[in-house]
């Protein structure tokens, strides 16, 4: 008996501190803009090109999952863009086909042929954003020393 009033009072208390009370509608879900997802994925993109740098092959791939994802997510939230641009028909076109050339490359542990798919990525945002209108963002290879709070390095075990 008194573990059903408990959990009755926890219920109870649950709904009354919810920050939403009867007669009030839900609060609408966050959506990260067109910025915030390229953003992301402009840091990513560096991040893995450190990683293949370091010859850390499983941060390489950890990136370009999340790389993906970024690009999923531009689609879902962001499926026709300015000027009428279709994302979901874009996107793919300039940077699946890099995307996956550069897995290959981690998976092969091939420092030149990631590089090379590495320079293809780069060359699709690029293409991708000439065909949103967006021609003035040009990504380029990162610079040494960008995210210095992060080890690149491999883990040895």
């Amino acid at each position: 008996m008194i573990k059903t009033a408990t959990l009755a009072l926890f219920a109870l208390a649950a709904v009354l501190s919810s920050p939403v009370h009867a007669g009030e509608s839900t609060p609408e879900a966050y959506v990260p803009g067109m910025g915030e997802i390229m953003g992301a994925t402009q840091m990513r993109h560096a991040k893995v090109w450190f990683a293949g740098e370091a010859s850390n092959w499983d941060l390489a791939q950890y990136e370009l999952d999340e790389i993906e994802e970024g690009f999923a997510d531009a689609v879902a939230y962001h499926p026709t863009f300015k000027q009428g641009a279709r994302i979901a028909d874009i996107l793919p076109r300039f940077v699946t086909e890099p995307v996956d050339d550069l897995r290959k490359a981690a998976k092969a542990k091939d420092k030149a042929q990631f590089a090379r798919a590495f320079d293809r990525l780069t060359e699709g945002c690029n293409a991708c954003h000439a065909a949103t209108g967006n021609s003035f963002i040009k990504i380029k290879r990162p610079a040494p020393g960008l995210y210095s709070n992060q080890d690149f390095t491999a883990r040895t075990e």
